[in-house]
């Protein structure tokens, strides 16, 4: 692989329009990770200087979104293992989420408090495939998975789901 050197101008409008069009749904799929807004700021952050300097590493083998998301994901779990989140109060509301463009309905609200009580792999998932609108291809990509695993959760994350709501209850 050949890797082509950027100028550090044109990087930085690259990095400016990586941030215009991909900021708040990280921040959001950061928040839904993390469960804290502070930390989602900070992983969002920390996501974005990790792709301004591998920038020339990037070999569009997938979407900028994909590469993003993998970043985006590995820079949260990298946090979620710190000790300091032993500390932080884990219970994720809909109000308490970064501003969304549609407001959230009560129902809503049920489901995604059951969407985050799944396990963590069947959750990531979900809300990269519904939350972030990625396909099964780019989501395989953006978790070093085959499209049949992450078809797999998915069909797992549903019936789990499906159950929990029939049931109108879950462990909150």
């Amino acid at each position: 692989m050949e890797v082509v050197m950027v100028p550090d101008s044109d990087r930085e409008q690259i990095l400016a329009y990586l941030v215009e069009q991909y900021q708040l749904e990280l921040l959001r799929m950061c928040y839904l990770y993390l469960r804290d807004a502070m930390l989602a700021e900070d992983a969002l952050q920390e996501t974005f200087i990790k792709a301004y300097r591998s920038l020339e590493s990037f070999r569009g083998e997938c979407t900028e979104k994909t590469w993003l998301t993998r970043i985006a994901i590995n820079t949260c779990k990298d946090m979620q293992c710190s000790a300091w989140m032993r500390h932080v109060d884990k219970r994720v509301t809909p109000d308490m989420l970064p501003v969304a463009s549609v407001a959230f309905e009560e129902k809503d609200e049920e489901l995604i408090m059951a969407v985050m009580q799944l396990p963590v792999k069947l959750r990531e998932t979900v809300l990269l495939h519904y939350y972030q609108d990625m396909s099964v291809k780019e989501i395989a990509q953006s978790l070093s998975l085959t499209s049949s695993t992450v078809s797999n959760r998915l069909k797992r994350a549903s019936k789990k789901l499906r159950m929990v709501l029939e049931r109108g209850h879950y462990h909150g």
